[in-house]
């Protein structure tokens, strides 16, 4: 199938396989007010909502959506419900001490347990498997790094990183050229749409109005200003994400990073037999341009990867549509990871844009001077991190003197983002150079870690 031909876009194949993006619930209906005002129905603002009315049954709770809930990373992303600490565990560490850092990784590896255990108890069918996370390398640099990653991985408690040869690594997942892997259990392979709609059916079931198709304008203290009229609360909670960049006075604060999927057709019974993958891990590698993917539940490949990571002015996709050279890419480096399935037709491809802090930190922050709070800038890790700053969130708002509201994310603010033409020179440079560095290590040319990525690196703020 050519990339012309596969279909492209229309939010995501996530949705594609629910029988489309759904219906929009009702707009605003004019200026109303409440205690708590949510802007953004993907996963953050759904599960702070859940969180609230759960906690708080009498909360005047409602959540205002552009499009509809779920219309951006929650229904998009690669379906990994991972422990990933965003911005790594030694930022908090050199911060606030290795106590909390570790305390990070402990919340984030239960916080996979508290969304398998909720999906549960509201009879989400999400298609969960909590087959781990798994790494791998196949270039002599990508060894390298994997092996050190291990190395300091297990030199934290609650990660449970396994380091696995070639030959146990290809015993698992068939890839390949694979020299080694990690393998750890604190991961669940997720259908991101069937967990958003699920959330959003479970918020309304808890008294929540979601009000979509129902763009927010300006947050400012006790308002929110939307197309159909305003909102009144106490408190107003900023869940935008990628999108962020979108609302008035915001611009700067997150850059919307894109990234890419396509997803095959689904593979016969003879492929599975020689490849495996039966546990249903997560699927990614070390390279700098690294992907991602998943086996889903009806045996198809879900394979992502970065495509254009920017656009200029932070503007957004159109419905999830993707470049033909993006498909492209991503299919080729589908066939160089399973050979077997190099013929199998794309059924579908598409886009997304994640929240990028300038310091590539999560963060979760509510000020009870002005009631206003947010979360987000996950950098693609928030499939499970969001469930976190929702929990997180519902105690700053309800002023709970939890463990949670202790954590060292909380609070969290970095600087703003460049102006253009230097965050397009800068981000596009980045990824260039870490392309360069892939293409390097490939050829054989750098046993070790080629030096462009560790210019990518210095650029990027990683160090």
């Amino acid at each position: 199938m050519t990339d012309s031909l596969v279909p492209n876009g229309d939010v995501s194949w996530w949705w594609r396989d629910l029988g489309g993006a759904p219906v929009p619930r009702p707009p605003l209906p004019g200026d109303i007010e409440a205690d708590v005002a949510i802007v953004g129905a993907g996963y953050t603002g759904l599960w702070s909502a859940y969180y609230l009315k759960t906690l708080q049954p009498d909360l005047r709770v409602v959540v205002l959506e552009a499009r509809f809930a779920g219309f951006g990373a929650s229904g998009r992303n690669g379906g990994w419900l991972t422990n990933t600490v965003t911005g790594g565990r030694d930022r908090y560490a050199d911060s606030q001490g290795r106590g909390a850092a570790i305390a990070q990784q402990r919340a984030l590896n239960e916080t996979v347990a508290e969304v398998v255990s909720v999906a549960a108890r509201e009879g989400i069918d999400a298609d969960i498997v909590q087959g781990g996370e798994f790494e791998i390398a196949r270039t002599p640099s990508q060894l390298a790094r994997l092996r050190a990653s291990a190395v300091e991985e297990q030199s934290w408690p609650h990660t449970d990183v396994e380091l696995l040869d070639a030959g146990a690594a290809a015993s698992r997942i068939s890839i390949e050229g694979i020299l080694g892997a990690t393998w750890h259990p604190h991961c669940a392979r997720v259908h991101p749409a069937k967990l958003v709609r699920g959330l959003a059916d479970a918020v309304e079931r808890l008294g929540v109005p979601i009000h979509e198709d129902t763009r927010v304008r300006e947050i400012v203290p006790g308002r929110a200003v939307t197309d159909h009229g305003t909102v009144r609360a106490t408190h107003i909670l900023r869940a935008t994400e990628g999108f962020t960049a979108d609302l008035r006075g915001e611009h700067r604060t997150w850059l919307p990073m894109n990234s890419s999927m396509i997803v095959t057709d689904p593979l016969p019974r003879a492929f599975w037999d020689g490849v495996g993958w039966e546990g249903r891990e997560t699927l990614g590698d070390f390279a700098h341009v690294y992907m991602y993917a998943q086996r889903t539940a009806d045996d198809r490949i879900a394979f992502g990867g970065r495509g254009v990571p920017y656009r200029y002015g932070s503007r957004v996709d159109t419905d999830g549509a993707t470049q033909g050279r993006t498909i492209a890419s991503l299919a080729s480096l589908l066939g160089d990871f399973f050979p077997d399935a190099a013929d199998v037709p794309i059924a579908h491809a598409w886009a997304g844009v994640l929240g990028v802090p300038r310091d590539w930190a999560a963060t979760v922050v509510h000020d009870r001077t002005t009631g206003l709070g947010w979360a987000g800038g996950y950098v693609g890790t928030g499939v499970a991190a969001t469930n976190l700053a929702g929990r997180t969130l519902a105690d700053l708002v309800l002023g709970r003197d939890t463990d949670l509201v202790q954590l060292p994310w909380v609070g969290h603010r970095a600087k703003r983002w460049e102006i253009e033409p230097l965050r397009w020179l800068a981000v596009n440079a980045i990824y260039t150079a870490y392309r360069l560095a892939d293409r390097l290590e490939a050829s054989g040319a750098s046993p070790r870690t080629a030096w462009p990525a560790h210019v990518a690196d210095l650029v990027a703020g990683r160090h």
